[in-house]
């Protein structure tokens, strides 16, 4: 499912047609960057791309609070482009396909869904490749100039580990953010604006995620700002001391940090080394009804789906068994969802049954308004998410150097730009 995915979105983004050139009467020039214009049409297509991506009315007044920090990315995104021209950095069409397919799984989206979104709110799509393009382009080229530093040398690993047993049941936190830079401190009132205007979107709804990847300058952008779990010594003591005191789920406002202002929401706390949780291995199989269910009126096909459905609760016992009965079901949904946290699970009648569920014993229909489901548990661990292991290690390390050389990077290519821009 996945490859043919790839190749949908593949097919699609080849498909699109390029977008066309800037016509006088329709477009100015808002800035030149070392030689390279950015009109207003491009910062068009970026704040409609926000605005349609976060659900954000696209109102003239909403697009226009936008505008001063489109502008501002718009030219470091100039700035980056040409630096991966100069290195020749090479960033394929698969490799955004591949980039979109993660947006869609992220939001939500069926295979297709975020191209269809933007064509229907007429933004073409080349604004979103050449987003993603920049942004794969830069994360590429910054671990290419790490060098050997991208491979943390197993010392490097054994103190990070040793460090974190250390701090065994001192609080640590599962976070996400945006980080929006002030090279100039004369714009740092513009850029708080700005921010300030993020948080409130945020605060009304508007998915951290997706603002994060339209938004922020660190390189967690891509990943829609997910730091993972860092405790407070990773952090600015500032981050620090606000992180501490919020609620999972709540968002903070603006913090200003070294560089700039960054925004964080927090999904979850823990203590060092203590995360116990059961990991499930399941299969599902799914017969989708043709019409939405009436209960007390179902048409013969979904009395038809019912009983194929009590048939394979009867006769599975095996994962295998599942895994074809999901090929001949009907339905795209994909028989393996992967590894499960069972205390996610929602809602929490779906906890309390696939939690009594024997391994290996598919469970009785579970009717839903679009079809039914037959779940069978395959495999259940116990294992503590909160050890820390050598690949949390070098993900740690590496995220944090890739950041700072990032930061440095974008500050030179600024220093050394000429930049014009226009009223």
């Amino acid at each position: 499912m996945r490859h043919l995915t790839r190749a949908l979105l593949l097919a699609a983004l080849l498909a699109a047609p390029l977008a066309p050139p800037a016509m006088a009467q329709e477009s100015r020039i808002v800035a030149i960057v070392n030689g390279d214009v950015v009109t207003s049409a491009d910062v068009d297509g970026r704040r409609r791309l926000f605005a349609i991506t976060s659900g954000l009315p696209a109102s003239p007044q909403a697009l226009d609070r936008l505008t001063p920090q489109v502008t501002r990315l718009l030219i470091d995104e100039r700035l980056r482009f040409q630096e991966l021209q100069r290195r020749r950095v090479a960033v394929t069409d698969d490799d955004i396909a591949g980039a979109i397919a993660d947006l869609e799984r992220r939001n939500n989206l069926p295979p297709g869904g975020l191209l269809a979104q933007l064509r229907r709110a007429g933004v073409e799509p080349r604004v979103l490749f050449d987003q993603l393009r920049t942004q794969i382009g830069w994360s590429r080229l910054i671990r290419s100039l790490l060098g050997r530093q991208a491979t943390p040398g197993d010392a490097e690993i054994a103190d990070w580990i040793a460090a974190q047993r250390a701090r065994a049941g001192q609080p640590e936190f599962l976070m996400a953010e945006i980080f929006i830079p002030i090279d100039d401190p004369a714009e740092e009132p513009e850029v708080r604006r700005f921010v300030d205007d993020i948080v409130g979107q945020l605060r009304g709804g508007v998915p951290f995620p997706i603002a994060a990847s339209q938004f922020s300058q660190a390189q967690t952008a891509l990943q829609g700002g997910d730091l993972g779990w860092v405790g407070t010594e990773a952090l600015d003591p500032e981050v620090a001391r606000i992180v501490t005191q919020m609620p999972p789920g709540a968002i903070s406002g603006a913090i200003r940090v070294p560089g700039g202002f960054q925004i964080v929401t927090l999904r979850a706390r823990r203590e060092v080394g203590r995360d116990e949780a059961t990991f499930l291995s399941m299969r599902q199989v799914f017969f989708p009804f043709t019409a939405a269910l009436n209960p007390d009126a179902p048409t013969p096909q979904q009395i038809q789906q019912l009983e194929r459905a009590r048939a394979l609760s009867a006769s599975a016992r095996s994962c295998e068994q599942m895994d074809a009965a999901a090929r001949t079901s009907g339905s795209d949904r994909p028989a393996d969802p992967g590894e499960v946290r069972e205390e996610s699970l929602n809602p929490p009648a779906l906890r309390q049954l696939i939690s009594g569920l024997p391994l290996r014993q598919a469970s009785q229909p579970i009717i839903a308004p679009d079809g039914i489901a037959v779940i069978m548990v395959c495999a259940r661990e116990r294992r503590n998410e909160a050890e820390p292991t050598p690949e949390m290690a070098r993900s740690q390390i590496l995220r944090e150097r890739v950041e700072l050389l990032s930061r440095q990077t974008q500050r030179d290519l600024r220093r050394r730009a000429q930049i014009e821009q226009r009223s």
